[in-house]
């Protein structure tokens, strides 16, 4: 029979995934056949499985932990921010619809029933599931549309633990109003408490797990430290404000942090050398005199692109680029880099036609059907630097970019029996763009980029940075968790 755990949070960004990602990799180091579930994500911030559905970032984080290849019943539901208070609904990995909140809880019986149907799935396949929630379980004014909190956790009868940031200041209120707005049968499904991101002494800490146990009956099963140098993706992109400017290093990258950036984990692998400082801005103020500028992917191209042009980023960019500085476009920032996009059936905003920011010379084209696909692809053109490395890497795009000169074919991108030409660049090499997302995670081609800005190799795989930061967090949830008590309230002898 499959076990289950549940960890919950007290908010958003307390830490549930990254202790999910924890106990992913210490139960799969066990042995035990473990998955991650989440029903229902909210993030822009997404990844690709092999069948080309789209799942949360952080749920492919976790099965990466676990061993396993990532499948779309990890995270059914997937809520993609748009805004206009609506958001892009992912079922199983594939579009389903744009809804408001208010339309989106009308169809909770249908929503849960697909929950379920994924749930069932991974339950028949794997022994044990580490099941996260979303936000807090005691918002009382959506509770009763809930199904991914509580709802679940009681569907599997499963022992509950509630996460709370001790780092954000009032860590009593986060646990223990969070277990006492819950239900009295929910209450009994919860069998601890941790308390995530601590700084300092560890022992001046000792009174306050004793309030929290007295005033609660409830053990806090761990108290696990701040880590600092953990090369994981984030999901949310309220965590991008965390990145600070380090003066002294070699190259500064600054990425423009427009209202609807997304995966803006693809410049994760950047950050793991010394001499690179990365930094998101995202008023001019703060744009400084950077090597090289980033406009990253955008769930809202068109609505990006305008908030660009009325910040004075176009103006600072214009004159940046005469000036020989250095502009890469990702995916929906390739598309800002053109001519023009046109959005005919105006699916991102009101406006059907609006001019890029024409560095290339490109056209696109918004279209009603998306792509999602992990890809292969090889390096077709020297743009200043080159690698002869197999990429990997994944697109997310609606629409076609069409190319309107002779500056293109950076990469061949091989999809069955098609070869499909990617990537654009402008004369002199010091703008380009693509579609591929990941593509600094491949080594080869990211040490022949950062040797083009004048940095010297370095001897850096991003995908074991990756895991071993993996093994890091799983060691020291070892020692600040009682994972004992976890496998025993869950049953796993």
């Amino acid at each position: 029979m499959t076990k289950s755990i549940v960890i919950l949070g007290t908010m958003s960004s307390a830490g549930k995934s990254l202790i999910v990602t924890g106990l992913c990799r210490i139960f799969a180091r066990r042995g035990i056949k473990v998955a991650p579930f989440k029903a229902q994500n909210m993030s822009n911030n997404a990844a690709v499985c092999k069948d080309g559905g789209e799942i949360g970032r952080a749920q492919y984080l976790q099965a990466i932990a676990c061993n396993i290849e990532p499948t779309v019943d990890m995270n059914p539901i997937l809520l993609k921010p748009e805004g206009n208070s609506k958001s892009q609904i992912v079922l199983r990995g594939k579009v389903w619809d744009s809804l408001s909140a208010k339309n989106y809880y009308e169809r909770k019986k249908q929503l849960w029933n697909v929950v379920i149907e994924s749930l069932e799935r991974l339950k028949r396949e794997y022994e044990l599931l580490i099941v996260e929630g979303a936000g807090s379980p005691v918002e009382l004014n959506l509770k009763q549309n809930d199904i991914v909190n509580m709802a679940i956790a009681k569907y599997l009868n499963a022992p509950t633990y509630i996460v709370g940031d001790i780092d954000r200041g009032g860590i009593f209120a986060q646990l223990l109003g969070t277990y006492w707005l819950l239900e009295e049968e929910e209450k009994k499904l919860v069998k601890g408490f941790i308390v995530n991101k601590f700084r300092g002494d560890i022992n001046l800490f000792k009174d306050g797990i004793g309030i929290i146990q007295e005033k609660s009956g409830v053990s806090v099963v761990g108290i696990v430290p701040y880590i600092n140098d953990l090369i994981l993706p984030e999901e949310d992109a309220a965590t991008i404000d965390d990145f600070i400017h380090s003066y002294g290093k070699k190259i500064d990258i600054c990425v423009i942090s427009y209202p609807h950036i997304s995966n803006f984990d693809d410049f994760d692998a950047l950050k793991m050398h010394k001499e690179v400082n990365l930094r998101f801005v995202r008023k001019i103020e703060e744009f400084g005199t950077p090597d090289l500028v980033i406009l990253p992917g955008s769930k809202n191209t068109i609505s990006d692109l305008i908030w660009i042009k009325k910040t004075g980023f176009e103006d600072m960019l214009k004159r940046y680029v005469q000036e020989g500085g250095r502009l890469i476009g990702i995916c929906g920032g390739y598309q800002m880099l053109g001519k023009k996009i046109h959005d005919p059936q105006k699916m991102e905003s009101d406006t059907s036609e609006i001019d890029g920011l024409g560095f290339l010379n490109t056209l696109t084209v918004l279209k009603t059907n998306k792509t999602t696909r992990q890809i292969m692809a090889k390096m077709v053109k020297d743009i200043g630097f080159f690698t002869e490395e197999t990429l990997e890497g994944y697109e997310i795009h609606l629409g076609q970019t069409e190319f309107l000169d002779d500056n293109h074919g950076i990469f061949e991108i091989t999809v069955g029996n098609q070869v499909i030409t990617d990537g654009a660049f402008n004369d002199g090499f010091k703008v380009w763009g693509t579609y591929i997302h990941g593509i600094f995670n491949n080594d080869g081609f990211r040490n022949s980029f950062l040797k083009s800005l004048g940095i010297e190799f370095e001897e850096l795989s991003y995908k074991e940075s990756l895991n071993k930061s993996i093994d890091l967090l799983a060691d020291v949830m070892e020692k600040s968790i009682d994972v004992q008590k976890i496998m025993e309230d869950a049953g796993i002898f």
